[in-house]
């Protein structure tokens, strides 16, 4: 009876489940049987995109030259990507910015009213870092279920994703932008195409701010209402121990200790890296500075302030490392793809393809279908966009249609497949000791409310840009 008991509180969650909430359980048990791992999507990419050279007409000799110069390619930005991911980790995880997260997760008081709590703070905080968001939420999420135990652990998990999933690539860490913004970054063939963009035509454009708020207000609702008002699938449901995560506390042991455990050196060099970003905003202007160098720097800079320590820094730094594992091992097989595409045929092909089927009008809402559904084989906006780039903004220039903007189509849609993909759910779950498939059936809630909006407003929008020539350096 017992056991009858269990089965039916795993399949229904809640007593007083909505009709929402339930949808979300049938659907993650249905991706439990059916998602595999996200490697498996960046090899099918890889062969499907090898297929098509050889469809295309390209030499068979010629492809497989073309992977092999491609695969190191993007080595420099995949480091960028990473550090993105330990600049954030190590903020997230500092004693500053971990008492304020347990002053927060007082505020909650009900499991709807926590879901959405973690919901805003999710997206919030990817507009400032993707990287950063994934950590504080996690432990934000980890606080919250502490303080109102009846919160269901799936909703509460899916919420603190949410950002990844709609607007962290409108933010300030949007690889497309930061790379498009940072000339040393574009590939040759790439900036020969659409020269640097500056971030006054993506993420500071009004239409583009508007987009963010539209979609965290759609997503704050759907993170309400299908929420359970009382659940049964709790953390204590899932095995999980009140292991939160705290900072390391540490004290002088033996004289050798010293130079590890005193902020001297932190606030020296921690100064002098924000002095130096203080030099590249007085000579380029604050929208000019940021790119993905002075960004990552920030972080790092800040982190190791926050940590006051060097050893704190270091064992943050460490506690990093794993979350950037699916950076390091993807990236070069993004870049293999990435040869196949701009040096074979393909490149053109595929832009003389969008040029033939689309209009003025229609082509932002044909390249934000096309990069959505890519998404779920290249889970990353970076790589992503190196590969698509090429074609995408050739396509662009010659229907006229604003450059940055359809930076912005791109960052909107590419987002939308992460609600699914369990590529960047690493370093979330790492924290919440859960499994990307119990938050994919939430994921897919989020994703079905929030397509139509964004295909809509990236098509209305579009329509108040006019085309800027771009500047061929």
């Amino acid at each position: 009876m017992a056991g009858m008991t269990a089965n039916r509180d795993r399949s229904t969650g809640a007593d007083h489940a909505t009709g929402l909430s339930r949808l979300g359980v049938s659907l993650a048990d249905w991706s439990e049987r059916w998602f595999p791992d996200a490697f498996i999507f960046a090899l099918v990419a890889l062969i499907i995109v090898f297929v098509a050279g050889l469809c295309a007409g390209a030499r068979l000799a010629d492809l497989i030259q073309y992977f092999g110069e491609g695969f190191w390619s993007i080595i420099p930005f995949t480091m960028q990507m990473a550090i993105i991911i330990v600049g954030g980790y190590v903020v997230a995880t500092s004693p500053p910015v971990h008492g304020l997260i347990r002053w927060l997760a007082g505020m909650p008081r009900t499991p709807r009213g926590a879901v959405a709590f973690v919901a805003f703070f999710s997206m919030a905080t990817s507009l400032i870092s993707w990287g950063f968001s994934l950590i504080f939420s996690g432990i934000l999420a980890r606080e919250v279920v502490r303080k109102v135990p009846n919160t269901d652990y799936r909703a509460i998990g899916a919420a603190a994703y949410l950002g990844s999933g709609t607007v962290w690539a409108l933010g300030i860490s949007s690889s497309a932008a930061l790379l498009m913004a940072t000339p040393a970054s574009i590939p040759a063939a790439l900036a020969k195409i659409s020269g640097a963009i500056p971030l006054t035509q993506t993420i500071y454009l009004w239409q583009s701010l508007a987009l963010a708020a539209i979609l965290i207000g759609s997503s704050l609702i759907v993170a309400y209402f299908s929420a359970p008002k009382s659940s049964t699938r709790t953390i204590e449901s899932f095995g999980i121990m009140d292991d939160i995560i705290e900072p390391e506390r540490e004290g002088k042991r033996v004289p050798a200790d010293w130079l590890e455990t005193a902020p001297l050196l932190s606030i020296a060099v921690g100064v002098l890296g924000l002095a130096y970003i203080g030099q590249v905003v007085a000579k380029r202007g604050l929208l000019a500075a940021l790119d993905l160098n002075t960004y990552n720097l920030l972080f790092l800079m800040a982190g190791l302030l926050l940590h006051w320590r060097p050893r704190s820094f270091t064992r943050a730094v460490n506690g990093s490392v794993p979350a950037t594992a699916g950076v390091l091992i993807q990236f070069p097989f993004y870049g293999g793809i990435f040869g196949l595409v701009t040096m074979s045929s393909l490149s053109h092909t595929l832009a003389h393809f969008f040029v033939r089927i689309s209009s003025h009008s229609s082509f932002p809402v044909l390249v934000a279908i096309y990069s959505g559904i890519l998404g779920l084989f290249v889970p990353s906006g970076g790589s992503k966009w190196i590969i698509e780039a090429p074609y995408i903004l050739q396509a662009a220039k010659d229907l006229h249609v604003h450059l940055g903007w359809v930076v912005q189509v791109y960052n909107t849609a590419e987002a939308l497949p992460n609600l699914v993909n369990p590529f960047w759910m690493l370093p979330l779950l790492g924290i919440l000791k859960i499994r990307a498939r119990d938050l994919a059936g939430y994921g897919f809630l989020y994703l079905a409310v929030n397509s139509g909006l964004v295909l809509f407003f990236l098509w209305l929008f579009a329509r108040t840009l006019a085309y800027i020539p771009p500047v061929i350096p």
